[in-house]
């Protein structure tokens, strides 16, 4: 098993097309052709990290945050950044982060504080537009179901709770081949009329490159004539936040005293109390000040992130209660999702990974409690 076979399989559950254009994520140090001794996974890519690799063995970490951010202009070591990147160079050890990839994806990180908080009837906070594309191609008749087949094995064609969704039109195609030209139907110089399917198929934009491999694989034109366009749609399962609700109400301190415990949080910073139950929750792993209007106009009682400001907290006007956990308090959970994700997939790899995965042992959080 090489590196971007695991890169491959991370891109399941977090297709790098969905990262934030301010983030950095992908692979960040080493040979995507190396060859996997072991899979180390940890929230953030330090220096004890690398020799905690260095010391067990391990040739690949998995790091959520990405510990090259902004580009690097030199390598003399004088920095936490260049010391990581040296050490990891020195000894072929590769760096991969999903960051907002993750942040971004349906069973990602907010997904799993959803699941601590025992949160139900999940949605998206703020869903994602312009991931959405449509295909529109045109195929005759004879063939137009091994065509549209072969998009749905490619992943097109899934809506929400459905899959295999198409819009077929029947008409007729025309078109006139040159010298040079080999048609499937009809001869060079004469103008053909076909009874084709105007095929239109959606897909996620993560797809495209396999959806386009699938149409012109199973097409029987020489030239297949297609259109893709990008739909403003936002999709409801690609986003920033989640919001659920509790399965039963509970009392505001009740609540903050289970979020305090179930995140295993030092302290809870949060808003002026509004002397009512609550029962709609909305998260944010990481930085979510961002979201608190979303939060707000999504109806949700309380809203659970971190790196509030002062005047954060204004913004809450009686109307929901701000919980700050802590950055990584938030996100602690994300390397438990990716390492559940990654034992299960690379069960039938096993044997290749002499060293198997393993969770960091290393506490990343440089914030401490006094």
């Amino acid at each position: 098993m090489i590196v971007k076979d695991v890169v491959t399989l991370l891109e399941e559950i977090s297709p790098l097309a969905y990262s934030e254009g301010f983030d950095n994520t992908g692979l960040l140090v080493g040979d995507e052709k190396m060859k996997v001794t072991g899979i180390l996974v940890t929230l953030d890519t330090l220096e004890a990290v690398v020799d905690e690799a260095i010391e067990k063995g391990y040739n690949l970490i998995v790091s959520f945050h990405p510990i090259v951010f902004s580009g690097l202009k030199k390598l003399t070591g004088k920095t936490y950044v260049e010391r990581v990147v040296q050490k990891a160079i020195k000894h072929d050890i590769a760096i991969f982060s999903n960051h907002t990839a993750l942040d971004n994806a349906w069973n990602g990180v907010n997904a799993m504080i959803c699941e601590k908080l025992g949160l139900q009837n999940r949605k998206v906070l703020i869903p994602k537009d312009s991931t959405i594309k449509k295909l529109v191609t045109f195929v005759p008749v004879n063939d137009v179901e091994k065509v549209r087949n072969a998009i749905f094995e490619a992943g097109g064609g899934s809506i929400g709770n459905y899959d295999k969704c198409s819009f077929n039109t029947e008409g007729i195609g025309t078109f006139n081949g040159n010298d040079s030209s080999n048609p499937v139907v009809g001869k060079k110089g004469v103008t053909q009329f076909e009874k084709e399917v105007k095929l239109e198929i959606t897909f996620g934009k993560h797809l495209q490159s396999n959806v386009l491999k699938s149409l012109f694989n199973s097409h029987p034109y020489e030239e297949v004539a297609y259109e893709i366009t990008t739909l403003e749609n936002f999709n409801q399962h690609i986003g920033m936040g989640m919001i659920g609700e509790l399965k039963a109400p509970m009392t505001e301190i009740e609540f903050l005293k289970f979020l305090k415990e179930t995140m295993r949080t030092n302290c809870v910073r949060h808003s002026a109390l509004l002397n009512k139950s609550v029962k709609k929750i909305a998260v944010l792993g990481g930085s979510g000040s961002f979201a608190i209007n979303a939060a707000k106009s999504a109806g949700a009682d309380v809203f659970i992130s971190a790196d509030f400001k002062y005047h954060d907290f204004f913004q809450a006007e009686n109307k929901i209660i701000l919980a700050d956990i802590g950055h990584y308090e938030s996100e602690q959970f994300t390397k438990e999702l990716l390492y559940s994700f990654l034992t299960k997939k690379i069960t039938n790899f096993a044997p290749a990974l002499q060293k198997g995965i393993a969770i960091s042992d290393i506490i990343t959080n440089p914030i401490s409690y006094l």
